[in-house]
C-alpha cells in the first residue's frame, strides 16, 4: 500500500484489497504498518487518530473479513488509548477473524527513535507509547507471531515467538529508503532462517502524501530463506502459497529452535 493521510480514504483502500484477495482464493491477507493512517505531521494525525471503538479503518476491515470469509492480519493502526499516559496513541497489530471479529491485537513493543543522517531523525516514541508483550495469534491452520517493522531489528522477540510455537512470523513494515536497501531482505530471511519459520512482510510503498517514502519490497520468506515472494517496488496485491509442512521439515533438519540454551553472562569485567 501506499497509505496516506485520510484514514476513510485507507478505508475503501483496505476494503477493495481483502475483497479482492478473498475473490482470488486467498485464506489470509497481510496488510503493512500504518494501514489506516501514515502521517508524520503529529498535529494533523491527531485529529484523525480515533480509539478502536471508533476507527474507519478497523470497523471496514472487520466488515469486510466477515462478508468475503477470510482472515485478515490488519499489519498496524495508530489507536487511542484511555490508559496510556500524556495521550499517547499505541501502533496496534490485529488479526481479524473471518466472522469478523478482533482474534489478537499486539502494541508495537520497539518504537524507532534513530537518528539516519546529521538531517533525518525519527522519533516514534514521541507520539507513541511503545507495548510490553510478545503475542500469538492461533488460526485453524497455523500459529502467528505478531510484531511491526523496526522490532524485525530484535531477534529475541521472534526467539520468544517461535519457542511459544510460532511457525509463520508477520512483520509489516513502513521502512524507509536507505534502511530497506541496506538492511530489509538480509534481515527477514535471518528472521526466517533463525526460527525455521515463514516471514510474510506486507510493507509500505512509494511516496506519501506526508511527504516521506517508503522502500516497499513485501516479501514472503519460506524456513530455510528462501524468497518466495518479492513485490518490488509495486503496490497492489501478491498471492502466495504456503506449505505449512516445511516449517516441521526444515526444524529437522536443523533443529535450531530444539537446540537453543539458556546459559549464563560473564561477569563484566572477568
Amino acid at each position: 500500500m501506499c497509505s496516506g493521510i485520510d484514514p476513510n480514504d485507507n478505508a475503501r483502500q483496505l476494503r477493495s484489497l481483502v475483497a479482492e484477495a478473498a475473490a482470488g482464493g486467498a485464506a489470509m491477507i497481510f496488510t503493512p504498518e500504518m494501514s489506516g493512517l501514515l502521517d508524520q505531521d503529529r498535529s494533523r494525525a491527531a485529529g484523525a487518530t480515533r480509539n478502536e471503538e471508533d476507527d474507519v479503518a478497523l470497523s471496514t476491515v472487520r466488515s469486510e473479513a466477515k462478508r468475503s470469509r477470510i482472515w485478515v492480519q490488519l499489519g498496524s493502526l495508530a489507536i487511542r488509548t484511555a490508559s496510556n499516559p500524556g495521550d499517547k496513541w499505541v501502533n496496534r497489530s490485529y488479526l481479524i477473524s473471518p466472522d469478523g471479529n478482533i482474534a489478537a491485537r499486539y502494541d508495537k513493543i520497539h518504537l524507532f527513535d534513530v537518528d539516519l543522517s546529521p538531517h533525518e531523525s525519527q522519533r516514534e516514541s514521541a507520539a507513541y507509547a511503545g507495548g510490553n508483550r510478545a503475542v500469538l495469534a492461533s488460526t485453524p491452520d497455523a500459529t502467528l507471531g505478531l510484531s511491526i517493522c523496526y522490532d524485525l531489528r530484535f531477534p529475541a522477540l521472534y526467539e520468544a515467538l517461535t519457542n511459544a510455537g510460532a511457525d509463520i512470523l508477520s512483520i509489516p513494515a513502513a521502512f524507509t529508503v536507505p534502511t530497506g536497501k541496506a538492511h530489509w531482505q538480509i534481515l527477514l530471511r535471518a528472521r526466517a532462517i533463525e526460527a525455521g519459520a515463514f516471514v510474510v512482510a506486507a510493507a509500505q510503498y512509494g511516496g506519501h502524501e506526508d511527504g516521506r517514502s517508503t522502500y516497499g519490497h513485501s516479501m514472503v520468506v519460506d524456513p530455510w530463506g528462501e524468497i518466495l515472494l518479492d513485490m518490488g517496488q509495486e503496490n497492489g496485491l501478491g498471492f502466495c502459497n504456503l506449505d505449512l509442512d516445511l516449517v516441521q521439515q526444515v526444524r529437522s533438519r536443523v533443529p535450531a529452535v530444539a537446540n537453543r540454551k539458556s546459559f549464563e553472562m560473564p561477569d563484566k569485567f572477568s
